[in-house]
């Protein structure tokens, strides 16, 4: 019994914690080698609502999972920039 009882516990708030999230993917100019990467990687990671970050050197994207309204696209983009890069092309997945 205290097993489904956790269980369901922890699926709520795995659930909850979903709802609350968006993932973003952005399309990135400039990124030509893996210390690009790298530092769009390091300066994502320290932003406190961006919960995962993946970098595709060989996509040339960049995908985030973020809380539901932070941080601003603006300031990812901002972010992009003060990297070295362009942002080009950014969609939005609820």
């Amino acid at each position: 019994m205290k097993k489904l009882v956790f269980s369901i516990l922890l699926a709520s708030i795995v659930l909850a914690s979903s709802v609350n999230a968006r993932t973003i993917e952005i399309d990135v100019q400039g990124m030509t080698c893996a210390f690009c990467a790298d530092s769009l990687n390091r300066h994502f990671h320290e932003m406190k609502a961006i919960s995962k970050v993946e970098v595709s050197l060989k996509l040339k994207k960049v995908h985030l999972e973020t809380e539901a309204n932070l941080p601003k696209i603006e300031t990812i983009k901002q972010t992009i920039v003060n990297s070295g890069f362009t942002p080009i092309n950014v969609v939005i997945k609820p």
